[in-house]
């Protein structure tokens, strides 16, 4: 009788032991860069993953650095998913020359990090957070201001707000009144955190922005169009290691729910409910999916 239970202890102690090697939890690290809109992407792409697959997420939210960190940490293992964008690859990582249109831009930059470095852009999101002229949404009904172009045929009348080093850097100021034949009644050097409030009380009629800044929310800003393409395109998309979607190729399919699924005006508005209205990114990104039919 001992040895038989001695037996059936033995064969639930090895299955125990077998059950564990074939239940080896699979699982995945997402980070983001230490702003409210890429808390916010990260935490869509989490929810994502953990529903609609059976693999873990372990977050690395806030990288201090953003891509400077981050980009190392891709290439040794140590992250495998996190949102980036096509202006920052192309320009800051590949150290490559501008390319202006936006299509040209994203498969170039999804090319060359496929070849060397192993990792996969896939589709984009839908918005662009790129450098912008922005005005008050009245403003722009007075003038019927559209684009880059409408704004220099009435900039004789309006005074520009930028911080110190816009006006310095060629891809700022300089470049922008060359091609479009900008000239302000005024330019005003200010401190890059008083630009809102000066364009708010009328101090200003034109500021430099980031196109998807919740603030242009807040003060009831236009995002005039760049019909020229002076700035760089930075598309955002999702970035994942070449090994990890071999691992779990199901991961490519879940993660391009999100292509272009997200606008600027989304992003803002989003971007707003973070930075000014103090909501948890968790909570807006699961918002946005369950409103979007995602989860």
């Amino acid at each position: 009788m001992m040895k038989k239970i001695i037996g059936i202890i033995l064969v639930i102690f090895m299955t125990t032991i077998f059950a564990g090697c074939d239940n080896t939890e699979k699982k995945v690290v997402i980070a983001s860069k230490p702003h409210a809109e890429q808390y916010i992407l990260a935490e869509m792409l989490t929810l994502l993953v953990e529903t609609h697959t059976d693999i873990t997420v372990e977050k690395k939210l806030g990288i201090g650095g953003g891509t400077a960190n981050i980009h190392p940490a891709m290439l040794n293992g140590e992250i495998d998913i996190y949102p980036e964008y096509t202006g920052t690859g192309w320009l800051f990582v590949l150290k490559e020359e501008l390319i202006s249109n936006p299509e040209e831009l994203y498969n170039s930059v999804k090319a060359d990090y496929q070849e060397e470095y192993g990792i996969t852009w896939l589709d984009l999101y839908g918005f662009n957070n790129t450098y912008a002229l922005a005005v008050k949404n009245s403003l722009a009904d007075q003038y019927n201001l559209e684009t880059y172009e409408d704004l220099a045929k009435v900039s004789d009348q309006l005074i520009f707000g930028a911080e110190y080093d816009f006006f310095e850097r060629e891809d700022g100021y300089e470049g922008l009144k060359e091609l479009y034949g900008l000239n302000f009644k005024e330019n005003k050097e200010m401190d890059i955190g008083l630009k809102y409030e000066a364009i708010s009380s009328d101090q200003v009629h034109v500021i430099n922005a980031f196109s998807t800044d919740g603030l242009l929310k807040q003060y009831d800003l236009k995002v005039l169009k760049d019909n020229k393409n002076f700035f760089p395109p930075y598309q955002a998309t999702t970035l994942v290691r070449e090994e990890i979607l071999k691992e779990y190729p199901e991961l490519k399919e879940v993660l391009n729910m999100l292509a272009g699924k997200i606008s600027d005006d989304e992003m803002i508005s989003m971007n707003f409910e973070v930075e000014k209205e103090n909501r948890d990114p968790a909570d807006v990104a699961k918002e946005f999916l369950q409103e979007e039919g995602l989860l």
